[in-house]
């Protein structure tokens, strides 16, 4: 059956289906069988009713949907805008921050910082190592970036 998530609580692991049908159906975390993070109000799904609660259940990703989780970037991370700020002022750690690594934009930060003092030696090279992330967001696909560093969490290169 397809219907529409009226309300997903990722800390509890539960929401509601509005069906097709025009029933609504309670679920659980364990129930979602693609990726929990498409998993938000309004998103189309697919489901099997047992008990009157909705299993199996599968977000159903449209091209629409699809093209507009490239320009917004998926799970509010755009790839461009983490490649930008990494080539523009990564030096400072931005892009790490952006990308809610603290640890490694904070590093990346004090080392630009305190670089300045020792020649600017230390603070070219953290530049760089950002010039190189950023190109390396670039050449990944919106699917990769979005695997690799959101919902893997790879802070570094």
């Amino acid at each position: 059956m397809r219907g529409v998530v009226l309300s997903y609580d990722s800390q509890k692991h539960e929401g509601l289906i509005s069906g097709n049908d025009e029933k609504r159906y309670h679920f659980s975390g364990s129930s979602i069988e693609s990726d929990p993070n498409l998993m938000r109000g309004g998103a189309a799904v697919d489901f099997e009713s047992r008990n009157g609660e909705a299993v199996s259940i599968f977000v159903i990703v449209e091209q629409r949907d699809a093209t507009s989780m490239s320009l917004n970037g998926i799970d509010g991370k755009s790839r461009m805008i983490a490649a930008l700020l990494a080539i523009i002022c990564g030096g400072f750690g931005i892009h790490k921050f952006y990308l809610g690594y603290k640890r490694a934009g904070l590093i990346m930060l004090l080392i630009t910082l305190v670089g300045f003092f020792l020649f600017g030696i230390p603070s070219a090279i953290v530049g760089l190592i950002a010039f190189i992330e950023g190109a390396i967001y670039i050449m990944k696909s919106d699917e990769d970036f979005y695997l690799t560093y959101v919902k893997n969490r790879k802070e570094w290169f």
